[in-house]
């Protein structure tokens, strides 16, 4: 049954992918010399519906595990809502067709100007097109200012038909996640925490019985994970998937995502899918908002993560062998609570 609901191109023949796939692997990150350094976390505490919690919670309240072991906090802070976080919203024109990007200006539009045009937070805006990526310098609080820059740039849109085929799908799957770490290399030059929120319907999965994937291939998939959880990680970035199809789509294709939670701890077990936005965005600590077609209130979502949330720190262990996978758990001692951060670092030995 589960395979029954992976996306497969009806194009693809049986055990193939793109020879660059297997080729050009992109290398994981180098260790950085001397002592490791504490990882940040940025943990936002929940409770019913995934609803933030204005209660502040003591330091106490909070067990840290990694692998499963408990870890002590070197470091612990509640921060208030005044804290300087920016907001950067991607517009990915890449992987929608006209109509769906027409419907996001829309609601954007929405999100932008209420409240008098007077964003909670600096924003910024970034489109992604076949052309490449623009992102608008800097940021602002004026919505409505950042509506007229939208307005005034032409964003090449262009409708993805079946005769994009599987070919067309793989250049926009690299095109993606190019763009995905143009974007964090970019935030992590700018102090503090960032929400980096994708207005988009992610990219191919090329997931699927008929897919198998050569070891080489394996390699290159698994460099990309340990690369993106890195750079997140760096860059204090904090991914969000906005599905601008919302309930519109079957509630499989929706959640299908979830099967790819579980993190992978070496290569033998990667799959495309866990490459893709809404995997990605889960274990940045982020969110996946696919529930409804009000984009502009799934973006304020988004945004309100920021209001309320803890940053923690604890001194990771050295890796017994290069790229070692570790998972990330923050538990709340409070019944109902729930806290959300990052799920996993790869250590180096």
């Amino acid at each position: 049954m589960k395979s029954a609901l992976r996306f497969v191109l009806p194009f693809v023949a049986a055990a193939f992918l793109s020879p660059a796939f297997a080729q050009e692997p992109i290398p994981a990150p180098k260790p950085d010399p001397g002592p490791t350094p504490d990882l940040q976390l940025a943990v936002v505490v929940t409770g019913k519906h995934d609803q933030p919690v204005e209660q502040i919670l003591p330091e106490s309240a909070f067990t840290l595990l990694d692998n499963g072991v408990s870890e002590p906090i070197k470091s612990f802070r509640h921060v208030a809502s005044d804290a300087p976080v920016r907001v950067l919203i991607v517009i990915d024109a890449v992987n929608a067709n006209y109509t769906t990007i027409a419907y996001e200006r829309q609601q954007l539009d929405k999100f932008l100007s209420a409240n008098n045009g007077q964003l909670a937070r600096p924003t910024a805006l970034a489109i992604l097109t076949d052309k490449g990526l623009q992102v608008q310098p800097g940021s602002t609080r004026d919505g409505k200012a950042i509506m007229a820059a939208l307005d005034s740039q032409t964003t090449g849109l262009r409708t993805i038909g079946r005769d994009t085929g599987f070919y067309g799908a793989e250049e926009r799957l690299d095109t993606s996640l190019t763009a995905l770490r143009t974007l964090i290399a970019k935030e992590g030059e700018v102090p503090g925490r960032k929400l980096l929120i994708f207005v988009s319907p992610g990219w191919a999965l090329f997931s699927g019985p008929r897919i198998e994937l050569s070891s080489k291939q394996q390699q290159g998939i698994y460099g990309q994970i340990v690369q993106l959880t890195h750079q997140l990680q760096q860059a204090n970035v904090t991914l969000y998937s906005v599905d601008p199809r919302g309930n519109g789509q079957p509630i499989q294709s929706r959640f299908f995502y979830q099967e790819f939670l579980k993190g992978v701890s070496k290569p033998q077990q990667v799959d495309f899918a866990d490459l893709s936005l809404q995997v990605l965005a889960t274990h940045s600590g982020g969110l996946v908002l696919n529930s409804d077609n009000n984009i502009d209130e799934l973006v304020k979502r988004a945004v309100d993560d920021a209001a309320e949330y803890y940053e923690i720190s604890f001194t990771p262990a050295p890796g017994e062998h290069p790229r070692e996978y570790h998972s990330i758990d923050v538990k709340v001692a409070q019944p109902g609570l729930t806290a959300r951060t990052r799920q996993a670092y790869y250590a180096e030995p």
